[in-house]
């Protein structure tokens, strides 16, 4: 089992022609990942040779879904074409879309997101500014590197990349069910809480860990989630302890005014809901398996 995307998940890749789409089909057809094609409106018609694999090219999301039954896209088109690219994708109602693109615009994220829940939310949105999410051993959609962990038991989410690619290492002996980077944005699809509900439910994910950073209230608010509704063990860190008040530090969504979204807050509100928190993100592997081994 995982969360979102499995080995029969079919994906395209909207600006999968560009350099940045192409590197990275190219990688995550490497991992085994079934990309059933890509979507330029230029360059419908022709198809794109990865490494002896031909991946056609559609003129949109809706003839590609059509054409190949995919229910995953991962979007690679620059910031300011970004919201029409997820805007077609809900309108074509693609199950889940994976949006990578950094640089977007507030306004743009809240507008492609209120669309979707008109919609009615047929289209889980992933990102964007994120790393996507893997599921190791079966699929893999967006830029995490395959070959650093493998299939287990424990499920990630996490708002910064580099965190997850870090614990994803940490615990690479261990393994992963699904990891779920959902982007550090003050406005995203997927929140944390979404995946926690998710890996509560799946029945192959025994601990869950989520990383978190200072600024807004999203680690408080899944703090209140855990204590109401997840039985399993959850770990978590919390990244941005030493970090200066006031300041933006790494992910737009990362300012801390006063004592809101402070890291020492969103440590007590996840320990008052029964998670262990690590300072560093070694001491919450270390926790982790901890708890796998009791």
């Amino acid at each position: 089992m995982a969360i979102f995307l499995t080995k029969e998940s079919k994906v395209i890749v909207q600006g999968m022609t560009g350099s940045e789409g192409q590197k990275h089909t190219r990688r995550m057809l490497a991992s085994g990942t079934n990309i059933v094609g890509g979507v330029n409106p230029r360059k419908a018609g022709t198809t794109v040779d990865f490494d002896g694999t031909e991946i056609p090219v559609f003129g949109g999301v809706k003839e590609a879904m059509e054409a190949t039954g995919a229910d995953v896209t991962v979007i690679f088109v620059p910031e300011k074409f970004t919201k029409a690219a997820v805007i077609e994708a809900i309108d074509a109602e693609i199950g889940l879309a994976v949006v990578i693109t950094e640089g977007v615009a507030v306004h743009d994220t809240a507008a492609f997101w209120a669309y979707a829940g008109k919609k009615g939310n047929r289209t889980r949105i992933i990102g964007p500014n994120c790393p996507g999410l893997i599921s190791p051993g079966q699929s893999n959609a967006g830029i995490i590197p395959a070959d650093i962990t493998k299939s287990g038991r424990i499920g990630l989410v996490s708002k910064s990349g580099t965190l997850t690619y870090q614990m994803m290492y940490e615990l690479r002996d261990l393994g992963f069910s699904s990891c779920v980077g959902i982007g550090g944005d003050p406005i995203i699809g997927t929140t944390h809480i979404d995946a926690l509900k998710a890996f509560q439910d799946d029945p192959d994910t025994d601990l869950i860990v989520m990383i978190g950073e200072i600024g807004g209230d999203a680690e408080e608010r899944a703090a209140d989630f855990i204590k109401a509704n997840v039985t399993k063990p959850v770990v978590g860190y919390v990244a941005g302890f030493t970090a200066p008040e006031g300041k933006t530090m790494g992910h737009a969504g990362a300012i801390v005014s006063g004592s809101s979204g402070t890291a020492q807050a969103k440590k007590e509100a996840l320990e008052a809901a029964g998670v262990k928190v690590g300072k560093t993100p070694s001491e919450t592997a270390r926790l982790a398996r901890e708890l796998l081994a009791a």
